[in-house]
């Protein structure tokens, strides 16, 4: 069950990157672990979810930390090293981009960040993530939105979701050169599009997209429509479902 910060626990706005956990740690519950994602807005390559519990005290305030959308690569890559390096317990979990068309991006999501958590190598008290909630982790926890910008745990599951997915992509940018994903990540952009409409999607392109379902059948879609609609989506997958198709990273 997800609830909210403790009744005795006040976060002042100016609490920094730290004080949800800091709050919890008062209220004894701990430790703390973050969940976020990367390349959700992606019409290619991989949804990551990963999840870090960081230690109390100076040394879970790792430098620079931030959301990785705010860090320049050099920087978001020493962020992955300190975070790694001084994490009470990571992981991420990769889903490949068939099975989010299968599936649905959100239901992927929520499944990712729990299957991420309960990787985990120590059992979090208290669970923070990004944006919505998660049901099924087995402890308490909150969601937050833009959590990446206010709690330490919630940017450093986003630096490593980002910085493990950068990695994917650039591999991926050289299996298939015509597509440059080591440039745009798989995200939509001009020359991407160019590209798609030049060469037709490759099997890391998420076919839910318009742009490249627009491109695999022209004038299959219209133009107004985003994503193609599933066909099937249920409310809810169990976390067994998925097991054998996420990658883990632990």
């Amino acid at each position: 069950m997800l609830i909210g910060p403790p009744p005795s626990s006040t976060i002042r706005r100016d609490a920094g990157l730290y004080g949800y956990q800091r709050a919890l740690a008062r209220a004894g519950l701990t430790p703390v672990a973050g969940a976020d994602e990367a390349g959700r807005g992606a019409c290619a390559g991989p949804l990551v979810v990963a999840a870090v519990i960081l230690p109390d005290g100076k040394r879970g305030q790792v430098p620079k930390l931030a959301d990785s959308k705010l860090l320049v690569p050099a920087t978001r890559e020493r962020v992955y090293d300190e975070v790694l390096a001084r994490a009470v317990a990571w992981s991420a979990v990769i889903i490949p981009p068939g099975e989010l068309d299968r599936f649905g991006l959100h239901i992927c999501n929520v499944a990712g960040m729990r299957r991420a958590l309960a990787r985990l190598g120590v059992a979090p008290g208290y669970v923070l993530t990004d944006g919505f909630p998660v049901r099924g982790v087995g402890v308490p926890g909150l969601a937050i939105w833009k959590g990446d910008r206010v709690a330490g745990s919630i940017a450093a599951a986003s630096v490593v979701a980002k910085v493990t997915r950068d990695r994917i992509m650039r591999g991926l940018g050289e299996r298939y050169p015509e597509y440059d994903f080591a440039s745009h990540k798989g995200y939509v952009t001009t020359d991407h599009n160019a590209e798609l409409r030049r060469h037709g999607p490759c099997p890391e392109h998420r076919r839910r997209f318009i742009n490249v379902a627009r491109a695999a059948q022209p004038g299959l879609v219209g133009d107004n429509e985003q994503e193609v609609p599933p066909t099937t989506e249920p409310e809810e997958l169990e976390l067994a479902d998925l097991d054998s198709i996420m990658w883990e990273i632990a």
